[in-house]
């Protein structure tokens, strides 16, 4: 129940929750790569387009702390990582003042975005912020109605890559979103474990997400068809011809993913399951880098 003193630079780390920051990243570098490939890479909109999903990223965060303490879904019984606000760390002036800012600041580099590839630029960027605030948020939660998973392979998927070919490129194509498709299953796979160890806090805060709705056990094989989906996806994207073979290198992790796999699996406890959690975040961080790579190579 330690933490940091309140107010601190500390405490502002801890709430920013560095480690799904890769949920933003890997997107990016993935979208970037295949600009790459078609020769398309432009340095300016590639940096902007990770600023703005970093900043987004952090501020759906910190605005997700905002709702789940107003509906008071973290209490002490919950078994993930402590909150800003629920330990007293931040104040509810100061969380959501650092929220505005940070979506004040993917706006910035959204508007040099829109310069850079014009008017669709504005829809991706306030949708992207409006799902952000409305996760947690608004008359219906995303989160809190079952919604979450979708919201997630969408915008940390879908969207984030796509979007980011797009900036870069100018341009889309279908295999684009094909190559989107594992990134946003294993972002997807890391809200289920997530939502595996809080099921029962979330249900008694009345926060409905998936795994109560469908029950731990059909959750956990969720989670199973998640990671089997994100290995397949490479080989139907080479495939299409668009990419090379070495664009399944990501295999190569598929023991660290059985592994996560067979945890999920057999795990009830918090202490395992956060280490589900964090082995899922590595794993998304080994496979996005790794994949784009992949598409680099010949």
């Amino acid at each position: 129940m330690t933490g940091p003193r309140p107010g601190t630079p500390a405490a502002w780390v801890r709430t920013a929750r560095l480690p799904t920051l890769a949920a933003a990243v890997v997107p990016v570098l993935v979208g970037a790569a295949l600009a790459a490939r078609g020769g398309r890479f432009r340095p300016g909109p590639a940096i902007a387009a990770l600023l703005g999903a970093v900043f987004i990223q952090v501020g759906t965060n910190l605005a997700n702390d905002l709702g789940d303490h107003r509906r008071g879904a973290d209490t002490a019984e919950r078994l993930g990582p402590r909150r800003a606000l629920q330990m007293g760390w931040l104040t509810v002036a100061q969380v959501r003042t650092g929220a505005i800012a940070c979506f004040a600041l993917a706006t910035l580099a959204g508007v040099y975005l829109t310069a850079a590839a014009g008017w669709p630029v504005i829809a991706i960027g306030l949708l992207s912020i409006a799902a952000g605030l409305a996760y947690t948020g608004g008359p219906f939660p995303l989160a809190y109605n079952g919604l979450g998973e979708i919201f997630v392979f969408l915008f940390f998927g879908l969207v984030a890559v796509g979007g980011t070919y797009f900036v870069i490129a100018r341009d889309m194509h279908f295999w684009v979103l094909l190559a989107a498709v594992p990134v946003g299953t294993l972002a997807m796979a890391l809200l289920v474990v997530n939502n595996v160890r809080d099921i029962e806090t979330d249900r008694a805060a009345g926060k409905r997400t998936l795994a109560v709705r469908v029950g731990r056990d059909r959750t956990r094989g969720i989670y199973k068809s998640l990671l089997m989906t994100a290995y397949l996806a490479p080989f139907a994207l080479v495939g299409t011809g668009h990419v090379g073979s070495w664009a399944m290198l990501p295999a190569v992790t598929l023991p660290l993913g059985l592994a996560e796999v067979r945890r999920v699996a057999t795990k009830e406890d918090g202490p395992s399951l956060n280490r589900a959690l964090h082995g899922t975040a590595r794993l998304q961080i080994l496979f996005g880098v790794l994949f784009a790579i992949g598409i680099l190579l010949p």
